[in-house]
């Protein structure tokens, strides 16, 4: 997927401001390319703000946001949406302190047993499906609009 997305586009889809977007540039957390002064994400960074959107929502401050993701590049040695595409359910779970990155319902099933104090979970492999279904459930309707905008010109 070799798309690439605008401030608006990306808030619109993530429900974030652009505020909150210029501010995570700003600090480094996603980086976006630059097409003169205007941001443009691609699908990775999309996803990326996806996560961190979840994780914000389930309460997390953005320092401990910026150590999950740190943490998710280090374990994948790649972006967020190259690794989890491969079919593979990935499953992120911390306690607040310890972060546990599991593929398996196995995996997560021990952990949960194991531990001693609550655990949030945020399933990464969802947020992944969650973006691309957002994504071309759009897709139709900017077609649509490009359409009726050429056959305006031509009137």
């Amino acid at each position: 997927m070799d798309d690439r997305f605008t401030s608006a586009q990306v808030t619109k889809l993530t429900g974030i401001t652009p505020r909150q977007l210029q501010w995570w540039d700003e600090r480094g957390i996603v980086k976006p390319q630059r097409k003169g002064r205007c941001r443009m994400y691609s699908f990775d960074d999309l996803t990326e703000i996806a996560v961190i959107c979840a994780l914000r929502r389930k309460g997390f401050p953005l320092q401990k946001v910026r150590r999950i993701m740190k943490f998710l590049q280090k374990e994948f040695g790649r972006r967020l949406a190259q690794a989890v595409s491969n079919g593979s359910e990935y499953h992120l779970l911390t306690d607040g302190k310890r972060i546990y990155l599991k593929n398996s319902d196995r995996q997560v099933i021990d952990v949960l047993k194991n531990s001693r104090q609550p655990l949030l979970a945020v399933c990464l492999s969802d947020a992944v499906k969650e973006v691309k279904a957002e994504i071309f459930s759009r897709r139709p309707a900017q077609k649509q609009a490009v359409q009726n905008t050429g056959k305006r010109r031509s009137s």
